[in-house]
């Protein structure tokens, strides 16, 4: 799913879990022409709506869930930082 452009979200517990899984599993995604994304906590919108737009994004539960509710109480679409939802994994 990743390979169509559509993204992939990759959700996990915690913040450590997520940094962690990215940096090992990015450096397989790099050499397959992926690219990946990591949210965390005390991002700017910017720097997240950049990372939400890799291929592979790897984000915990509790960021995705009020990344949707701030999307959903946005004004403008500047200020939207997800991507149209394709395929999750938990």
């Amino acid at each position: 799913n990743a390979v169509t452009n559509k993204g992939v979200h990759i959700v996990t517990v915690n913040d450590y879990l997520a940094n962690r899984d990215q940096v090992s599993m990015g450096q397989i995604y790099r050499f397959l022409g992926l690219n990946t994304g990591l949210i965390q906590e005390g991002m700017a919108n910017a720097e997240r709506r950049k990372n939400y737009e890799a291929d592979i994004t790897y984000v915990t539960n509790y960021e995705v869930t009020f990344d949707f509710l701030r999307d959903n109480m946005a004004l403008t679409q500047n200020d939207l930082v997800l991507r149209p939802f394709n395929y999750c994994i938990i």
